[in-house]
């Protein structure tokens, strides 16, 4: 499980060589936003090499994120797929549709490059277009044997609705944007692959981004996207489980075991039952798995 997705920029050897010290479960070395039009063929040259110089490795893993389908995104994954990232951050993605079309054009730069079949993922930034938040429930119905995550956007879709902000007068996120978010958690869930939460613009406000962690967590977010090193740290520690989680987690799990057949238990003068026992599993899945 990926808790903390580090963006950086590809054509930045600085950057680069900080983000693999950063702590962060996955880099996502970026092609699209960070990178200026001219700069491309040169950033995807330096993302080949630190690929290639980074070969196989568990942590961080190594994605890349191209640009939209319906610009240089073909162009980008000709390019990097040889080096054979561990998957592809797909931005402004209308539907599950398109992702199946990136997938037939992987298997085909898969076996010009001998690489295995179905080997590279893909991530897609879901909620970047009116048209995406609206066709998120596709992803329920729409099987992508590739996808491994979806995540949301707050910052590209005001432009793309026309809107001049995507806060209401509290200083939060207004309607449509808590809408986005809660629909790409259910579809990500929908889809069996991981809810990863929208990054902090501020990444100096270390406050700001634990309670942003935390919120997430409490909503099903299993990760989160960091724009800087040194918000690693607090989204690494924000979506590990407890200490007091796991092992409440572990006295349920006990608790069944103890009485196997049964439906419903007595815990602490509670009465416990199955959706409490499948959270519990999923609290020692998840603590299991930051501890591999």
């Amino acid at each position: 499980m990926i808790r903390s997705w580090l963006f950086v920029p590809a054509d930045s050897e600085r950057k680069l060589a900080k983000g693999g010290d950063s702590g962060a479960d996955a880099l996502i070395l970026d092609l699209e936003d960070s990178v200026a039009a001219s700069r491309r063929p040169v950033a995807r040259g330096m993302v080949v090499d630190y690929l290639a110089a980074h070969p196989a490795m568990r942590r961080p893993q190594l994605w890349v994120r191209i640009n939209p389908l319906d610009g240089e995104g073909l162009t980008d994954a000709a390019a990097v797929v040889r080096a054979a990232p561990h998957g592809l951050v797909v931005p402004k993605v209308n539907g599950p549709d398109e992702l199946l079309r990136l997938s037939h054009w992987l298997d085909a730069l898969e076996a010009r490059d001998g690489l295995p079949a179905g080997g590279i993922k893909l991530f897609a930034v879901a909620t970047e277009t009116a048209a995406a938040v609206l066709r998120l429930s596709e992803y329920a119905r729409v099987a992508v044997p590739r996808l491994a995550a979806l995540t949301w956007g707050a910052e590209d879709l005001p432009a793309a609705l026309g809107a001049s902000t995507n806060q209401d007068p509290s200083g939060g996120y207004a309607l449509t944007y808590r809408y986005a978010r809660s629909a790409c958690l259910l579809a990500a869930v929908a889809a069996d692959v991981q809810p990863i939460d929208t990054l902090e613009v501020d990444f100096r406000d270390d406050a700001a981004l634990r309670a942003a962690c935390a919120d997430g967590r409490r909503q099903g977010f299993t990760g989160k996207i960091a724009i800087h090193p040194a918000q690693v740290a607090a989204i690494n520690e924000g979506f590990r489980p407890t200490a007091e989680e796991v092992g409440h987690a572990q006295r349920i799990v006990a608790a069944f075991a103890a009485a196997p057949g049964i439906g419903t238990v007595g815990l602490d003068g509670k009465m416990i039952d199955m959706p409490h026992l499948r959270q519990a599993q999923r609290v020692l899945a998840a603590d299991a798995a930051f501890q591999d």
